[in-house]
């Protein structure tokens, strides 16, 4: 599955949004924790029951590896079932990589994660740019021939990304000279939609920059981050589409995940409020961009 393809189900749903399921395991309704034999399991469950719950109605969802990782060899059995139900149901599935430090690193996560006999498959993998063009380049293998997608970070929302991502070097700024590394790998691999299988990750906090990036790099796909932040909205998240309402989808993961602890809830019914608040995004979102 590639960015053909969550292209065309953004389309078909109407819904250019995606929902990261990585959160801390405090964060998990106490009922699971209480049912499961641990927290790993806990966390899984959860998981499996929101994307039964949002199957049909959402495009795609963004994994993080660590989350599991930090939860020992049975986190990373919980990602892997996750992972495959995820594909059964028909998601686009984004996975934020383990951090990868060298090259050989980068080949052995390309190849746990891309290659035929993936322990951890997925359509699109998030990865860190900023360690240069010889971490980038093992996974482009994956990308030219079986169709993946790869997303480079290249501005985060944190409060604290500017001390070093919008520091000037030269006439630019250090995200948008990311940017440029990550488009000359684009050119390689554009899909049959016009937009590249490597596209970038942005944060959904600054209009300035999302229309920078749609303008400068017209055939960019960009999964817009961090929506959850309180400096965020559907508004600035709109400068990241085209005039078509394409080329970008929009994620969020706590004010979905975890909508029942701001409702007056027990916890028990937090599929109801996951739900309901997937709905909302959606609607703002599709508030400020008509998705043709």
């Amino acid at each position: 599955m590639s960015v053909d393809v969550l292209q065309e189900k953004i389309r078909k749903m109407k819904n250019p949004s995606m929902i990261d399921l990585t959160l801390k395991v405090q964060d998990l309704p106490p009922q699971l924790l209480e049912q499961a034999q641990s927290k790993a399991e806990a966390y899984g469950n959860f998981c499996l029951e929101i994307l039964h719950a949002l199957n049909g109605s959402v495009p795609g969802i963004r994994v993080g590896f660590t989350a599991f990782a930090v939860l020992g060899a049975e986190g990373l059995t919980e990602l892997a079932l996750v992972l495959d139900e995820a594909h059964r149901l028909g998601y686009y599935v984004a996975l934020e990589a383990p951090q990868v430090f060298s090259p050989m690193m980068a080949e052995a996560v390309a190849e746990s994660c891309f290659g035929p006999d993936a322990q951890f498959p997925c359509d699109g993998l998030i990865v860190n740019v900023y360690l240069g063009t010889d971490v980038i380049k093992p996974f482009m293998p994956y990308v030219k021939e079986y169709g993946k997608d790869l997303f480079p970070v290249v501005r985060t929302s944190n409060k604290t990304a500017p001390e070093l991502q919008d520091l000037m070097t030269g006439s630019r700024l250090v995200h948008t000279a990311a940017a440029d590394l990550v488009s000359r790998f684009g050119a390689e691999v554009y899909g049959k939609c016009g937009y590249s299988r490597v596209g970038a990750v942005a944060g959904a906090n600054l209009a300035e920059s999302l229309r920078t990036l749609r303008t400068k790099y017209p055939k960019m796909f960009l999964l817009v981050d961090d929506m959850d932040y309180s400096n965020c909205n559907a508004k600035i998240c709109a400068d990241a589409f085209d005039q078509f309402g394409y080329g970008a989808v929009v994620c969020a993961g706590p004010t979905v995940t975890c909508a029942w602890q701001t409702a007056e809830s027990d916890g028990t019914d937090y599929l109801t409020h996951v739900v309901a608040a997937a709905e909302r995004m959606k609607k703002n979102l599709t508030r400020y961009t008509t998705i043709l």
